[in-house]
C-alpha cells in the first residue's frame, strides 16, 4: 500500500492494490510518511474503508479529529456485543466521535437526560441492551464513567445501522418524505411545526425508525388498537391525518402501514398540533 496523505502521526489515506482508498490508524503511522511512500503495514492498527462511494478524504478527517483511543475502545466494544458479525467503518467512527465527544461534554455539563429513552427502549430492546453491554465495556476503561442516559445515543447509533443499506438513496428518499409529511401536516391544521422543536426531532426520530422497520419488513404488530380507538375519540383529526400520511408512505415505500404503525403516528401528530397550536381544541 502506498501513502496518498498524511493527516496527522497516527492517521493516513492510503490505496490498496487493488485501487480501493482505504484510511489507515495506527501509532506513529503518519511520522515522517510523505505521499507515494510505502506504508509501514506492522504500524497498521485499523483498516477503515468507505462504504457506498464515500468521500475517503473525508473521512480520513474525521478519523484524524478523533482520539485514537476512542477508535481502538469503540471496535473493541463493538465486536464484544455480538450484536452482529461485522460493523460499517461509518457505524464506528460515528459510535466512537460520539463517545469522545460525550466524555467532554459530561465533563464539562454533567448528565442531561435523553428524551427518547422510553422510545428507544421500547422499540429496540436488543439495540438498547446492547447498548448498555457497550456502555458498561466502555465505562470500565474511562477514569470518568458516562451516565447510563448515554446507553439511548448509543442504541440509536446502532439502530442507524441496521439501516446502511445500498447507496446514499434510501437517505435521500427519508429526507425527501419528511418534509412532504410536515407539509401535509402544516396544511391539514393550518399550523407551522417548528422542525427545530424537541416534539419535531421525537417524531423524525420515530419516523426514522419506521423506515428500519419498512425496510426489514418488522412494522408493528403489537395490538395497539385500544390507543387508536382512543386517539379516533379524543385526536380524530391526527388520525385522519395520519392515514393521509400513511397513503404517502404507502406510495413511496411500496408498503402499507399496520394499524399499530397509524396509532403511533397519530400521537406524534397530536403531540406536533399541541405544540405549534397550545390551546386549540382539535377533538372535534
Amino acid at each position: 500500500m502506498k501513502v496518498l496523505r498524511v493527516l496527522n502521526n497516527n492517521v493516513v489515506l492510503s490505496r490498496r492494490d487493488d485501487g480501493t482508498a482505504v484510511v489507515l490508524t495506527g501509532l506513529g503511522i503518519g511520522f515522517r510518511a510523505k505521499p507515494g511512500d510505502g506504508v509501514d503495514e506492522a504500524a497498521v492498527s485499523q483498516v477503515f474503508v468507505p462504504e457506498n462511494n464515500r468521500d475517503s478524504d473525508a473521512m480520513a478527517a474525521m478519523l484524524a479529529a478523533i482520539p485514537q483511543r476512542f477508535l481502538e475502545l469503540t471496535t473493541r466494544v463493538l465486536e464484544a456485543t455480538h450484536l452482529r458479525d461485522d460493523w460499517a467503518s461509518a457505524t464506528v467512527i460515528a459510535l466512537a466521535d460520539h463517545l469522545s465527544m460525550a466524555v467532554r461534554r459530561v465533563a464539562m455539563a454533567g448528565d442531561t437526560p435523553n428524551p427518547l429513552l422510553v422510545e428507544v427502549s421500547h422499540l429496540y430492546p436488543d439495540e438498547y441492551a446492547a447498548s448498555l453491554r457497550i456502555l458498561e465495556a466502555v465505562n470500565a476503561e474511562l477514569d470518568s464513567p458516562l451516565p447510563e442516559s448515554e446507553a439511548t445515543a448509543i442504541a440509536m447509533h446502532l439502530v442507524n445501522a441496521g439501516f446502511r443499506t445500498g447507496d446514499l438513496s434510501d437517505t435521500y428518499l427519508m429526507t425527501g418524505v419528511f418534509s412532504q409529511l410536515f407539509e401535509v401536516i402544516d396544511s391539514s391544521f393550518g399550523i407551522r411545526v417548528d422542525q427545530g422543536s424537541v416534539t419535531a426531532a421525537r417524531f423524525i426520530t420515530h419516523m426514522r425508525y419506521f423506515f428500519v422497520r419498512a425496510a426489514q419488513g418488522a412494522q408493528l404488530r403489537e395490538g395497539m388498537s385500544v390507543l387508536l380507538d382512543s386517539l379516533e375519540h379524543s385526536h380524530p383529526e391526527a388520525v385522519d391525518c395520519a392515514r393521509r400520511t400513511g397513503v404517502i408512505l404507502e406510495l413511496r415505500l411500496g408498503t402499507a402501514l399496520t394499524e399499530d404503525e397509524v396509532a403511533y403516528l397519530s400521537l406524534h401528530i397530536a403531540r406536533l398540533v399541541a405544540e405549534a397550536a397550545p390551546g386549540v381544541d382539535r377533538s372535534s
